[in-house]
């Protein structure tokens, strides 16, 4: 049957397979074994074909042929991501056939399609006014979109590309890089030279500006900020204004942090109408049904968490709010949930003493106070509970608490654990007040009041593009790019526009930034290192002591070109302190060693003289998870570890097959990937299983749960030394005991490690795999599933162990139910 194919036009014209071929092999130039490939794509592509199939239907089989074949190699995702690259430039500049007329049309389409985006009202006016475009247009390089793997093109063009009144997409990559960085540079003396500037950082992958900067910059709603911490005030008036800034914050794509503290407790009295209170639980469901009704770009549910202190009267109600059963009247269902410690509840925990819950209007400076000040006015308020002075109060003991903790944490994921004092106390910016809760993330600590909604503005180095070629890591480049980045963010709190005034407000007069990192998990395989081992823990700390030093230096300079951020006098930056010296003011004040490695390496003495005259930024560094941007990156997120070495990905852009680049790289290296992939896919990426694997690559290539949990307190340990807000630190357990659980969250405050994020618990079963031969007779030992380490797998590193007590009596009792 002769196959016809339908063209835009509706033109009807004979299906050549020569002229996909030759598609096909462009795609795959310079990949080994190429003509293979092609044969391969081609070959299978014949049995999708129909008459009258589309040209767009035809490019989606190509692509979806080449995708398919991603677990066979890796490389099969560059050439479906070529494949999809074309689609879009013909799609956005028109027809091509070399290299030299594709750059050609990027010059030329490039002004013309930024003028649309400005008469349709989607972009910014400034970017016609203020900016040469032709000269722009001539520093774009395509030649940089492959960097990009398939389901970074995917998220750049689904979920951050510009899109016409029409529906016709405006944008290919370079077009949406170059105009993040106009976006960036509007306030610049030289807006051409910066943009240039931002642009040859973002365009390589060397650093990228977080989600809502990318989907916002350059547009008409420059609402550019990521991050938004507030605080509910025991007031109607106020809750209302808190449920109108949610939806507009929602709106703009911010994430936000709410703390519920302060609302009184239910059944607390209501003088003005002699009535008792509800609690903060209802208003919470209602924020949440926001969250559902406003969805963030109309393309995702609003992000919020909710925080509260556990000395709340309804914390077990808060505890609650995330199980599938019970009211749903006083469930969220979209907003998570994160619970603010004291070093005084730590501490109770581990002598097993008692513990009050009260209600906030009788106790309502506690919610001010940390550290020593906080544990004297608690026992205090103990006291009066014990005497009757207290209307209403509930005595548990800090064990049974935090039990309770871990078995919602366990069976739902939340609430995160957060510590109020590690955070207070290690700040250099809360000389205007208490730090009350994080972010959506947990890697902000901002102070905020009824007066200010504290908002921070993040972008991500990419490790994975400052290696060296004969190994290690380029600190010179990453020192460039924390400058460049840090300059860049700087810019952002200029240009940002947001619809609440106490959030602008806060954002000008605090001037935060977090600046953080993404890859390094890729970057520790890449090196040949363990994530449990020495070599790692030593990288992280090398890496973040030169992104801390660079990014410091650069905000000091920028005090001298643009003043200090108003806040400045009275902080701890004004004092010549750095966030390392945070570390020795915490110990002092909870009287808990904190365990970590202090070595530094950098002249820090001289960076305390330089600080003590100026700062730009209240806050320079945070690490975010970077779940989105890792995607375009085309590496790990953030500083977690490899999930497996095969799964499947599910995003708001589909469904996508990630194969650990890296392994494959290696066992080929060996001769080995052709005759294990198969075995791998059985294991569902698990490699600790086959034997033909070599040992030295079952160290280095270990999973989520195959690793030591107190290798990732560890090496957020490390990180937090050098970082003067918090990280986004995921945990991964195998085990269920919750005796272990309460020794490996103990030991993250131990130490000082400020926040923790979602838990993910292994699965107690897997389905079994039916899209793989297999044969039973030859399978996995079945004692290869045990502890958190795989067959074979030495002692964790000394650095890494555990703490001498385990447990705290409740070693064994594992949740049964819910999990």
């Amino acid at each position: 049957m002769s196959i016809t194919v339908v063209k835009r036009n509706g033109q009807r014209e004979p299906y050549d397979a020569n002229k996909i071929n030759l598609a096909i092999e462009k795609a795959s130039a310079g990949l080994d074994d190429n003509i293979t490939w092609v044969t391969q794509i081609a070959s299978e592509l014949e049995l999708t074909l129909f008459d009258g199939i589309t040209t767009q239907q035809l490019d989606e089989a190509v692509i979806q042929v080449a995708l398919q074949n991603v677990k066979d190699d890796p490389e099969f995702d560059t050439v479906a991501a070529r494949l999809l690259l074309k689609t879009i430039y013909k799609r956005v500049l028109g027809d091509y056939e070399s290299d030299e007329e594709l750059r050609a049309l990027h010059v030329e389409h490039f002004a013309m399609n930024i003028r649309r985006g400005v008469e349709e009202g989607l972009l910014d006016t400034r970017l016609i006014e203020m900016f040469d475009l032709d000269l722009l247009a001539r520093t774009l390089e395509p030649a940089h979109d492959d960097l990009l793997k398939y389901i970074g093109v995917v998220t750049l063009n689904n979920r951050y590309g510009i899109k016409g009144r029409n529906g016709d997409a405006l944008e290919v990559p370079q077009y949406f890089w170059m105009r993040i960085a106009m976006g960036l540079s509007l306030n610049e003396a030289d807006p051409n030279g910066q943009a240039i500037r931002f642009y040859e950082k973002m365009s390589k992958l060397e650093y990228l500006a977080a989600g809502s900067t990318l989907v916002n910059a350059g547009t008409s709603y420059p609402q550019l900020a990521n991050c938004f911490v507030m605080e509910m005030q025991d007031d109607i008036e106020h809750i209302a204004k808190t449920t109108r800034d949610v939806m507009w914050l929602t709106k703009g794509t911010g994430g936000i942090g709410l703390s519920v503290t302060k609302l009184r407790a239910q059944g607390s009295p209501i003088r003005s109408n002699n009535t008792t209170s509800t609690g903060p639980i209802p208003f919470m469901h209602t924020i949440d049904s926001v969250l559902r009704a406003v969805s963030r770009g109309g393309k995702k549910f609003g992000a919020l968490c909710f925080y509260m202190e556990n000395w709340h009267l309804d914390f077990p109600d808060f505890l609650d709010l995330r199980q599938n059963s019970g009211d749903p009247y006083r469930r969220t269902r979209t907003a998570n949930t994160a619970v603010w410690i004291s070093d005084e509840f730590m501490k109770r925990v581990q002598n097993d003493e008692d513990w009050y819950l009260f209600d906030p209007l009788e106790v309502a400076d506690l919610n001010e106070l940390y550290g020593k000040a906080f544990s004297e006015r608690y026992a205090h308020y103990a006291a009066e509970a014990e005497a009757g002075n207290l209307r209403m109060f509930k005595k548990t003991t800090a064990r049974e608490q935090f039990k309770a903790i871990l078995i919602s944490l366990s069976a739902s994921s939340h609430p995160w654990l957060t510590w109020k004092d590690t955070i207070n106390n290690r700040a250099l910016n809360n000389n205007t007040g208490t730090i009350h809760l994080s972010n959506l993330c947990t890697e902000i600590c901002l102070p905020q009041d009824v007066d200010n909604v504290s908002v921070c503005n993040l972008a991500s180095i990419n490790l994975s593009q400052h290696l060296l070629a004969s190994g290690g890591m380029d600190f010179a480049k990453i020192e460039e790019s924390a400058r460049i980045a840090v300059r860049q963010l700087d810019n952002l709190i200029d240009i940002t526009k947001s619809s609440v005034p106490e959030a602008d407000f806060s954002n000008q007069q605090n001037r935060a930034v977090g600046l953080g990192v993404m890859g390094f998990t890729d970057v520790v395989e890449k090196l040949g290192y363990s994530y449990e081992s020495e070599e790692a823990y030593d990288l992280i700390d090398e890496i973040m002591e030169h992104v801390s030093y660079a990014a410091i230096d650069e905000s000091a300079e920028l005090a001298k070109e643009r003043g200090s951020y108003p806040n400045f006098d009275g902080s701890g930056w004004s004092k010549g302190m750095v966030p390392l010296d945070s570390i020795a003011k915490t110990e002092e004040d909870r009287g808990v060693p904190i365990t970590v490695n202090r070595t530094t390496r950098l002249d820090w003495d001289t960076m305390r003289v330089k600080v003590r005259g100026g700062m730009r930024n209240a806050t320079l560094m945070a690490i975010a998870p970077t779940a989105s941007i890792g995607l375009v990156a085309g590496t790990t997120p953030g500083l977690d570890p490899q999930f497996t070495q095969i799964f499947s990905r599910s995003t708001s852009s589909g469904k996508f097959l990630e194969v650990n680049r890296n392994l494959v790289r290696d066992l080929q290296e060996l001769g080995l990937w052709g005759s294990v992939r198969e075995s791998i896919l059985r294991s569902q990426g698990d490699i600790q299983v086959i034997d033909a694997i070599p040992a030295h690559l079952k160290e280095v290539y270990k999973t989520s749960f195959q690793l030591s949990p107190y290798a990732f307190l560890e090496v957020a340990a490390r990180a937090q030394k050098w970082i003067d807000q918090a990280i986004s630190r995921n945990m991964y357990l195998e085990t269920r005991d919750l005796g272990e659980m309460m020794d490996i969250y103990y030991g993250a405050w131990e130490r000082g490690v400020k926040t923790t994020y979602y838990l993910h618990m292994k699965p107690r079963h897997q389905a079994e795999q039916s899209t793989v031969k297999v044969n039973k007779a030859e399978d996995i030992d079945a004692g290869a599933k045990r502890g958190f380490a795989a067959a074979g797998a030495p002692a964790e590193p000394a650095a890494a162990s555990a703490p001498a007590r385990k447990g705290f009596g409740f070693a064994g009792l594992a949740p049964k139910d819910g999990e």
